[in-house]
């Protein structure tokens, strides 16, 4: 397709799709939906993280096993973080989505109350980490901070590593979740403090298959060079707002099996 269709036609052809994908009706069989239960800003990030963690597999297990573990916080993950005791991670163990058990866990809520304690919360990181066009580096440092307390090695793995040649795709899309803005409310845009322009597209076998097929993707691999490919030509599609093109991606893929 890439043969025969110019930049002006790609981007007409994508914007479209995005109209098509990026409306509330996406919500219903997504991840998304989850951090959209809640109202508070830190509940929806909290909500959203741990959701994106275990965003791998099955979407309608990724669903119920996420919506499981919230209700293991008591649909209340802010306050759970804050204010849990150590008897409190018991209740976690049972826990398991894949490769990601109840002990990754407790590490998880152990490590996001020090990143909310002394690291000005997950929003704090990233701002303070951000490149002029890049969130890669900060991915790299919330990685660092999250385990600089004591923690299971094995919980390690559940956090991507830009530098170490990961798309990080599960982080990346849950920047997209937290920072992009538009009319649609599907995305939350509640990180004030990094812009659109900054973010990655999350990059998977779907979209990964779809960029390659528009020429948007040479690479065959889906690491962090062709993250960085991925993104140069979609910030040629929107300098402004490039990771919208998810959608479109995504759409194309995994509901139209382009």
């Amino acid at each position: 397709m890439q043969d025969t269709l110019s930049k002006t036609e790609l981007k007409d052809f994508l914007d479209t799709k995005v109209i098509e994908y990026n409306t509330l009706k996406f919500i219903e069989s997504d991840p998304i939906q989850i951090p959209h239960q809640f109202s508070k800003k830190e509940d929806i990030e909290i909500s959203g993280f741990l959701t994106a963690t275990i965003a791998w597999g099955n979407r309608k297990s990724i669903i119920k096993n996420a919506k499981h573990l919230m209700h293991l916080l008591d649909d209340a993950p802010y306050d759970f973080i804050r204010n849990h005791k150590t008897s409190d991670l018991e209740s976690l163990l049972p826990f398991v989505h894949r490769t990601f058990n109840g002990n990754d866990c407790g590490q998880f809520i152990k490590s996001l109350k020090h990143i909310y304690k002394n690291h000005n919360g997950l929003e704090g990181i990233f701002a303070k980490y951000q490149e002029d066009d890049s969130l890669q580096l900060a991915i790299h440092k919330l990685k660092l901070h999250f385990f600089e307390i004591e923690h299971l090695q094995r919980s390690q793995k559940h956090i991507s590593d830009p530098l170490k040649k990961s798309a990080a795709k599960r982080i990346n899309m849950f920047l997209r979740w937290m920072v992009r803005n538009d009319k649609s409310n599907v995305d939350f845009g509640i990180w004030k403090q990094i812009l659109p322009k900054k973010l990655s597209c999350p990059l998977d076998v779907h979209s990964g298959n779809v960029a390659r097929k528009l020429g948007l993707l040479t690479r065959k691999q889906n690491d962090a060079k062709a993250l960085f490919e991925l993104d140069t030509n979609l910030r040629l599609l929107d300098p402004n707002d490039p990771v919208k093109y998810d959608f479109a991606l995504f759409g194309l893929g995994v509901f139209e099996g382009f």
